[in-house]
């Protein structure tokens, strides 16, 4: 009685092996009907390219350069046809390798965006020789202030210009008043009790 029940009454047992039969030829006719159309696709294909004269195998002839040609990207790379002039620029600078120096003046060009309004109101650029980029501070408090910061604008110009270019962050605070006025100068220690 088990059996019965899980295998169904025959009649239905039957109609389930027509349905997989009918399936089956449906998927099979379903494919061959995709494989006729791309028969089809490709009889057309070689239809046309024989009305053109081409054969398979041959060498296809090389199309002649035309006025309307310019602009579309079928140009000679010999420096003649026009391209844009940001590439022109890239490509003078990576003749002349001035990759570098031109990502240290957009460091000192770009501070105020690197290190924030506050740190550039404070600080400023002044030179870059070799990979170290020397700052000036407007107060002692403010150097310190930027040693201890670092490392994090190295980030910073790291992100922004690229590696390899600010290697050294030299900090230097402000400068102290020049005595020497004129072009003669008197030896000696110089004042000493302007402060006192």
């Amino acid at each position: 009685m088990r059996g019965e029940e899980e295998q169904g009454p025959p009649s239905v047992r039957a109609e389930e092996a027509e349905g997989a039969e009918g399936a089956e030829g449906a998927e099979e006719s379903l494919s061959t009907d995709r494989f006729a159309a791309a028969r089809e696709a490709l009889a057309r294909a070689r239809m046309s390219a024989s009305e053109r004269g081409f054969r398979p195998g041959a060498r296809i002839p090389k199309r002649r350069p035309r006025a309307g040609d310019i602009g579309q990207g079928r140009g000679r790379d010999d420096g003649r046809d026009p391209s844009l002039l940001g590439n022109q620029f890239d490509k003078l600078l990576s003749e002349r390798g001035w990759q570098l120096d031109v990502a240290a003046g957009a460091v000192m060009g770009r501070w105020r965006e690197i290190v924030g309004d506050d740190v550039a109101a404070h600080s400023e650029p002044v030179a870059y020789t070799d990979g170290v980029l020397t700052v000036r501070a407007d107060s002692t408090a403010w150097a310190t202030q930027l040693r201890l910061l670092a490392s994090t604008l190295l980030g910073k110009m790291e992100e922004v210009v690229g590696t390899d270019v600010v290697t050294e962050l030299r900090v230097t605070g402000p400068g102290s008043p020049s005595w020497s006025h004129g072009r003669r100068s008197a030896p000696g220690r110089g004042p000493r009790d302007t402060y006192g």
